[in-house]
């Protein structure tokens, strides 16, 4: 636990004066268990440290951003070279065709790129081009899908309004019936329907997209004339590299990406297919760093890293380890666990853990054996990520399991 004196706790009370709640989002360290730091002074491979010198094996990634380990040689040496030359200029750098480019090359549905600064961004792009091109206003959704922090896709309703989500239809992921009911309430009026890469609630089982869901949602589109629009934004490039429905022969009309694009330099995109591309250029859709040549160089690296095709296969294999080993422990403890979606995205749940505090003592007691994990949201595997570390990972969740088997069963 966070003693009172540490540098973190001051800094906690330093930011309280001069922050709103001391800190805002999903990063806010009040929505992990109690333990868990706030601040953090520096990052390397597989590893970030807390500002009070506790190292912790990093099983979230930066929430995500980080796909080939925090510093990556090939990408710092490209950022190092652009910032010599300008970063934020009056325009873009050559670094931003490039990476249109690369990604066209490497998107099978992609025939162009427009580029924005986080997956918010990305997907509330996506949409406006989608409602460009046709004319139309409804705007299908996966109940209780995250999407971003913008207004007509906020997962709170504080500063929101209705009219924000007027033309928001809701259906149910992966359920074909729900979907179509969706899209025949929107009666002719349907712009596109907006899908997860998989189901990633928090909170809740991860749940992978069925072939015949993605083929139905292609179909309808294809009737219809709006848009598939796919929000790759939190599993891009993990899962394949064309497109996390590529593996289902699923290609989507625009894709909205950001977390792993440019190994944690801040950037985003939407990719789109030819029949959209006059929508998009329609859309007055701009920002005054959204151009910045570093985070495209680091982009431009990253996916020449990714594009040699061992990132994915080492964070499978690492991932299927994790999980097969993971599940040994809760069992050796006695402790019933649910371990879903991806493997090089972990999600586990504890069973009869309603409140979560089993997952909270669980982190905890990891996060005293150095790694970082989290009790309730899908966490991620990089390139970096070796047997060693996931060693260290599982004789710290062998802890957390052991603490986890001492919390009292929730009452009948």
């Amino acid at each position: 636990m966070n003693l009172p004196n540490s540098a973190d706790a001051a800094l906690r009370r330093r930011a309280l004066r001069v922050v709103p709640g001391g800190m805002w989002g999903h990063q806010h360290a009040a929505r992990l268990p109690s333990a868990y730091p706030q601040f953090f002074a520096r990052a390397q491979g597989a590893r970030i440290w807390d500002v009070d010198g506790n190292a912790y094996i990093d099983l979230m990634c930066s929430w995500g951003p980080i796909i080939l380990g925090h510093h990556a040689p090939e990408v710092e040496e490209a950022v190092r070279l652009q910032s010599e030359r300008g970063d934020c200029m009056n325009g873009p750098s050559e670094a931003m065709v490039e990476l249109a480019e690369l990604l066209v090359d490497t998107i099978p549905h992609a025939d162009w790129a427009q580029f924005q600064k986080n997956g918010t961004d990305a997907t509330t792009a996506a949409v406006t081009i989608a409602r460009a091109a046709t004319g139309r206003r409804k705007i299908l959704v996966a109940n209780g899908a995250y999407h971003g922090a913008a207004p007509w896709c906020l997962p709170s309703l504080a500063g929101g309004m209705a009219e924000d989500r007027a033309h928001i239809v809701q259906y149910e992921y992966n359920d074909v019936a729900s979907l179509h009911a969706a899209a025949d309430w929107a009666d002719g009026d349907l712009a596109g329907i907006v899908a997860s890469a998989f189901r990633h609630d928090l909170a809740r089982d991860q749940e992978m997209p069925t072939a015949e869901f993605a083929r139905a949602a292609r179909a309808l589109c294809d009737a219809t004339g709006a848009a598939l629009i796919l929000d790759d934004v939190r599993a891009g490039f993990r899962l394949h590299l064309g497109g996390s429905w590529e593996p289902y022969g699923v290609r989507p009309d625009l894709s909205a990406w950001s977390k792993a694009i440019a190994n944690g330099y801040p950037l985003a995109a939407v990719t789109g297919c030819d029949r959209f591309r006059d929508g998009a250029a329609s859309v007055f859709s701009t920002g005054s760093f959204w151009t910045a040549a570093v985070p495209m160089a680091a982009a431009v690296a990253t996916l020449h890293v990714l594009r040699r095709g061992e990132a994915i296969p080492l964070m499978e294999r690492l991932g299927t380890r994790l999980r097969q080993e993971l599940a040994n422990l809760a069992e050796q403890n006695g402790l019933r666990i649910r371990q879903t979606g991806p493997v090089q995205m972990p999600m586990l749940l504890f069973e009869d853990d309603p409140q979560f505090q089993r997952a909270e003592v669980f982190c905890n007691a990891a996060l005293a054996h150095g790694a970082y994990l989290h009790p309730r949201h899908n966490m991620f595997l990089s390139a970096a990520h070796t047997d060693d570390d996931i060693d260290i990972v599982l004789d710290a969740a062998g802890h957390g399991f052991a603490a986890a088997a001492r919390v009292a069963p929730p009452a009948e």
